[in-house]
């Protein structure tokens, strides 16, 4: 393939070319390029998509995950996916993470230019999750449902008069300080390189911002350093430096917080930088932290505009064009069991979930009636819409359990949950008894899926090579009968698939890489050195499978 084809200037000049690219990658009357369906071997396949039977396999479908910059490129990943695959998917790319920043402003920029594309084109997206713990608006929420501020009045606390001591009974650090006679009055005199703490023996609330005043005076320009309780102030200089005219009595005012661990107040000055200079009346109060925590109706009332907010600003961009969408990503919780030995689903240990302040049965119900009210209020038909519940590791029969009880508890609860969309995690080995294991696993999990009654939709569709020693094989290093036994167990998954799965409860199959990445997962090799994409075997795979071979 010449570099002219390869970026998608190519002029097809043989009549059976013109007319093959014709078959291969119109949609309706987009063509898409560049195309890489005439590299040998397996030149002559259709695209993979036209062998599917609708007749027999009404909602049979293939998707194939990428990018967004890759498909609003328009270059090979778009050519491969719009020529071969009935829709695509984005990942976590159309995910609130993504799209809102803190202040909950909303970035559709990227999502607006590929859906005014694919509507142009005639094509399917599958929609990315809209609820999950990860890839969420997280600095959002956490900004919503933070503590309110509240006015709050100063509070007078300690305070020292040197002017009526004779002898000085605080703490000196080092160096040397003392009371003496000064301007007609008694102060507190710091000696050069002395640390003193000039008032202490108080409490201190870390979360309380500290006003701290003292006069002092020298004969000539001073400067010096203050730490309260444990903490370099951020004063005038770095690291709590602090000057003053000599000659004058200058009124020091230091705003403070104390170090986190600190329960004993004080302020200490570190004269390592002049002589000596005086202090006289110092004084201590605060102003009390000056927030509070949401109530539990606030936080509700905060989550459910964050809800109507995203969902509202999600399904304006979309305007009924996605019609299919995850509405919840990994619920389940491995590691938390109830009492009736199911998973719970996951809870935050730092950062707001959706399902902390929802509840946990009242969470697929709460965000699919808004998400359903949204994509009707634009554009979008209800009898259309479909939400999956996308979970990985449902091989572990105990987790798919889990998920059919929750669905089930959701379902009750009114929420809309039309199908599972099941994440694999698959892999071929090269021992024989370990190979039989795994597909075992995979009917298990096809034959559970089953028994669900939801549309089953199987996303992650790339399968790695071991050998029989569990090594991982490359790309770059799987030899030409690896590679046919690799695409033979795809097969082996799709008609097992086509087979296991009811016809009408077929939502279809989503790859997860078209090409190789390190490991040999692609429907496509790419060339290292003229970087054309060159069909493999597990191309003609899904061919065969797809066509009932």
């Amino acid at each position: 393939m010449n570099n002219n084809f390869r970026n998608g200037l190519f002029m097809l000049a043989a009549g059976v070319l013109a007319i093959s690219c014709a078959d291969y990658n119109v949609t309706d009357d987009f063509t898409a390029q560049p195309d890489p369906s005439f590299v040998e071997p397996y030149k002559d396949l259709a695209p993979v998509k036209s062998y599917i039977d609708k007749a027999q396999y009404p909602n049979m479908s293939l998707g194939a995950t990428l990018r967004v910059s890759d498909f609003n490129r328009q270059e090979m990943a778009h050519a491969a996916a719009v020529t071969n695959f009935d829709n695509v998917a984005f990942g976590t790319s159309l995910m609130s993470g993504t799209i809102v920043n803190a202040k909950g402003v909303m970035n559709f920029l990227d999502m607006s230019d590929l859906l005014a594309h694919v509507e142009e084109i005639g094509y399917d997206v599958y929609g990315s999750p809209l609820f999950a713990n990860a890839n969420q608006a997280d600095a959002w929420l956490s900004m919503l449902t933070a503590p309110i501020e509240i006015p709050v009045d100063y509070v007078e606390g300690k305070s020292v008069d040197f002017n009526t001591m004779t002898k000085f009974e605080g703490t000196v650090e080092s160096g040397s300080a003392t009371i003496e006679k000064y301007d007609d009055q008694n102060c507190l005199k710091i000696g050069s390189l002395a640390k003193v703490r000039i008032i202490e023996g108080f409490e201190v609330d870390p979360l309380a911002k500290y006003t701290i005043t003292f006069w002092a005076k020298a004969d000539k320009d001073a400067t010096f350093f203050i730490n309260f309780s444990g903490n370099k102030l951020e004063g005038p200089g770095a690291d709590g430096k602090f000057s003053f005219k000599g000659g004058k009595w200058t009124k020091v005012v230091v705003e403070a917080q104390s170090a986190e661990d600190a329960t004993d107040g004080y302020l200490r000055i570190e004269n390592t930088r002049s002589p000596i200079f005086y202090v006289q009346k110092v004084q201590v109060g605060y102003y009390p932290d000056n927030h509070r925590q949401q109530t539990t109706q606030e936080k509700i009332d905060t989550i459910n505009y964050a809800i109507n907010t995203w969902c509202d600003g999600l399904m304006k961009i979309n305007n009924g064009r996605i019609k299919s969408f995850d509405l919840i990503d990994e619920a389940i919780d491995t590691k938390a069991t109830l009492e009736n030995g199911m998973y719970d689903i996951k809870h935050s240990t730092g950062s707001i979930f959706w399902q902390d302040i929802l509840g946990s049965e009242n969470y697929a119900p709460a965000v699919s009636r808004v998400a359903r009210a949204a994509f009707e209020k634009h554009g979008g038909n209800p009898s259309e819409l479909k939400f999956f519940i996308s979970e990985s590791g449902l091989e572990e029969t105990k987790k798919l359990e889990s998920l059919k009880y929750w669905i089930g508890i959701w379902d009750a609860n009114g929420a809309k949950i039309d199908g599972i969309n099941a994440k694999l995690n698959l892999v071929y080995s090269e021992d024989a008894a370990t190979q039989a294991a795994n597909v075992a696993s995979l009917d298990n999990l096809l034959a559970n899926l089953a028994a669900t009654g939801k549309l089953i939709r199987l996303s992650n569709f790339d399968i790695k090579y071991q050998d029989a020693d569990g090594v991982s094989v490359t790309a770059e290093n799987i030899s030409a009968d690896q590679r046919q036994k690799l695409a033979d167990y795809y097969g082996y998954v799709i008609k097992s698939y086509m087979n296991k799965i009811p016809n009408d409860k077929q939502a279809g199959l989503c790859k997860g890489n078209l090409a190789d990445t390190t490991d040999p997962v692609g429907l496509w090799s790419v060339d290292k050195n003229s970087k054309d994409w060159v069909r493999t075997a597990t191309y003609k795979a899904f061919c065969d499978a797809l066509s009932g071979k």
